[in-house]
């Protein structure tokens, strides 16, 4: 075949890539403008409907009115902020020391898994604004109070996922180990535990909001004021006052706590698993 009749299929396959290759660009462009756009459109009609039914601010205020009562609150709901933060990140460590412990504890040991897994299945499934009073009716400290909480809605995810991983090991893998007559250390090490990196990362970015979520149910059950009172009370305190923008502002502050969190996470586990892990190949492809 000669190269002038080769000419158009050459031509056609570089149309059909600049084509891809634009489709790519607007999806990509579109992924990040779709939602501040629906954003914007969802804040201008909330906005709307305010103005237009006149509805006082004690029952419904304005997005303008809420982002200016962020800005004037700034530094005391930046404060509750930290607090809030703190005791997030608290028992986000703790769950991940707890849960990635206890699963390879399970995992060396069938009968201490037997024993004990039911048991964290019970805690996990039993709602934490049940079990939050009784807490601080037996501990004393406020913080460890608060961390408790927060850590037994975190520490399941961490465990079940992990657990889970280290269980899913290549069985050919395993073989491969058992011949040529490796430890049970160096098994772990070296084949169970990369393995299970993936499923730790996946219930790593679960734990991270759940623990935000116990934080602040954790704080709400509390109820106790002064400097080490997070967004939480804040809430309330607003809420009795009738300070219904200070409500909002409050929110939005958890709500944005909580999406850096998971961004945070996912940027974690995309950075650990991008040059080897399947699903991180796929999204760079």
């Amino acid at each position: 075949m000669s190269i002038a009749e080769n000419a158009p299929e050459t031509v056609i396959e570089d149309a059909e890539e600049k084509a891809r290759r634009k489709s790519m660009q607007i999806e990509k462009a579109a992924k990040w403008l779709l939602p501040v756009v629906a954003l914007g459109a969802g804040l201008g009609l909330w906005e709307f409907i305010v103005w237009w039914n006149d509805i006082p601010h004690y029952i419904l205020p304005g997005p303008t009115l809420v982002l200016t009562t962020l800005v004037q609150d700034w530094v005391m709901l930046f404060q509750a902020l930290l607090i809030t933060l703190q005791i997030t990140l608290m028992a986000l460590a703790v769950a991940v020391i707890g849960g990635v412990g206890l699963a390879v504890l399970f995992n060396q040991s069938r009968w201490i898994e037997m024993s004990f897994y039911p048991y964290a299945v019970i805690l996990q499934v039993t709602p934490v604004i049940a079990i939050a009073p009784l807490i601080f009716i037996y501990i004393d400290s406020r913080i460890a109070g608060l961390l408790l909480c927060a850590w037994i809605v975190a520490f399941f995810p961490i465990l079940a996922n992990t657990t889970l991983g280290l269980n899913s090991a290549d069985h050919n893998l395993r073989d491969l180990f058992r011949i040529y007559g490796a430890t049970r250390w160096q098994k772990l090490r070296y084949l169970q535990l990369p393995s299970a990196l993936p499923y730790f990362l996946g219930g790593l970015r679960i734990a991270g909001g759940l623990s935000l979520i116990g934080a602040v149910v954790a704080e709400y059950v509390a109820g106790t004021g002064g400097l080490q009172s997070g967004l939480a009370f804040r809430i309330l305190e607003a809420g009795y006052r009738l300070n219904i923008p200070r409500m909002f502002a409050a929110l939005i502050l958890i709500a944005a706590t909580g999406v850096i969190i998971f961004v945070g996470l996912s940027f974690l586990s995309h950075m650990l698993l991008r040059k080897w892990h399947e699903s991180a190949l796929k999204r760079d492809g």
